[in-house]
């Protein structure tokens, strides 16, 4: 297998050619390592042309250790003594670092492996910063990694205008299949950020791979996504988190594992592999999530094998499964309302969706599961024409 080379190994290899001055910032989590496996921080921090003045974290913190939503505080990386700005904090103000954050840095490199769908919230740390350093003068240089679930597959809707938010900050569809490296020229040029950016492209990376055929360690992005078939999944099954239903969280399988007290596993596997949905077999699970939602109690539900990645498709998967257990267990389906990402009057799952459609007009039978993936098309080919502007590789 050859291995991929990214962003972050040219950087180390010649510093000079991109990054100016010698002070610098690092925006970056536990998934910034070296081919050597050491983290990014401690070779700029041993660097001798080179002074790290800050570290910044996003969700989940820089060693990834908290769970979702849960607010971080700053504090210091414990190997180095550097500080760290948390950009996850108590409030929605906390997600952008004030202009004063970035005096005495040079550069600000940006190096986390994100996993290729509009829901993980990596991408919008990114992009805030790029609007912080824009009004500081600060350059910004993104080192870029794999789209791990491949830079081919597209699918989903656009978030409308009035629904935006950290798990939709801009209309991206829920699969995107772009890099980091790419989403952040996309964020700059036709947001209009306009920040100075510089992308370090990878070397050997191919659209149609998935991050188990690039040589690379995986590691894992944040506390819910262990694997690359649970990022395979996510873009369909983050959708659960604005149900009531567990999707997994406090078990082994997050979002590969979903169901609820109540369901009968039995039944709601064999409705949902009477859909046919390409490359997914259900099988009936029963499983006792250790936290979150209904910790410590008997959940029926399903667990998703899937069985042909590249022909398998996570958002209209995602919503057939809860369709099914709405329509099959109305007792027991009923949709999240506390507050979600900061956010407490919008629905999560109109937040999630990109607007109220899904919940509104979507979830009905009468509408079948063709005529929803039919509605997405023209957010799809709308989307791809400004796509392909920005595209590396």
């Amino acid at each position: 297998m050859k291995k991929v080379t990214t962003g972050l190994e040219r950087l180390l290899a010649e510093p000079k050619k991109y990054l100016k001055g010698n002070r610098i910032g690092l925006l970056v989590n536990h998934t910034s390592v070296a081919a050597d496996g050491l983290p990014s921080f401690i070779h700029f921090h041993h660097h001798k042309d080179f002074q790290l003045i800050k570290l910044f974290a996003p969700e989940h913190g820089l060693y990834g250790v908290d769970q979702d939503m849960v607010d971080v505080d700053h504090g210091s990386e414990p190997a180095t003594g550097v500080p760290v700005v948390s950009l996850y904090g108590k409030d929605h103000a906390s997600l952008t670092p004030e202009t004063g954050l970035m005096k005495n840095i040079d550069t600000l490199v940006f190096d986390i492996q994100d996993i290729g769908s509009r829901y993980y919230t990596f991408i919008y740390t990114l992009a805030n910063c790029m609007q912080t350093c824009k009004k500081a003068g600060v350059p910004v240089v993104v080192c870029d990694r794999p789209n791990p679930i491949n830079g081919v597959q597209v699918e989903g809707n656009l978030v409308r205008e009035g629904w935006h938010s950290f798990v939709g900050q801009y209309s991206l569809p829920n699969r995107h299949g772009m890099t980091v490296g790419e989403l952040a020229k996309w964020f700059n040029d036709d947001i209009g950020i306009a920040c100075d950016l510089t992308v370090v492209p990878m070397q050997g990376w191919k659209r149609e791979m998935w991050y188990d055929q690039t040589g690379l360690l995986w590691v894992s992005p944040s506390p819910n996504m262990p694997t690359v078939s649970t990022a395979t999944v996510y873009p369909g099954m983050c959708l659960i988190e604005g149900t009531q239903l567990s999707e997994g969280r406090g078990t082994t399988l997050p979002f590969e594992l979903c169901g609820a007290p109540g369901i009968d596993a039995h039944r709601l596997s064999e409705a949902l592999n009477s859909e046919n949905l390409p490359g997914v077999l259900f099988r009936p699970q029963y499983f006792k999530p250790g936290f979150q939602k209904c910790a410590g109690k008997t959940c029926g539900g399903v667990q998703m094998h899937v069985t042909d990645r590249n022909a398998f498709k996570p958002l209209i998967t995602g919503i057939a499964v809860i369709r099914a257990i709405a329509h099959l267990f109305p007792k027991v389906f009923k949709w999240r309302t506390e507050p979600y990402e900061f956010v407490s009057d919008q629905p999560a799952i109109d937040l999630l969706y990109g607007h109220p459609e899904f919940r509104e007009t979507l979830l009905p039978e009468n509408r079948n599961l063709k005529e929803i993936e039919e509605s997405w098309q023209t957010d799809l080919e709308d989307f791809q024409i400004i796509r392909n502007n920005y595209l590396l590789y």
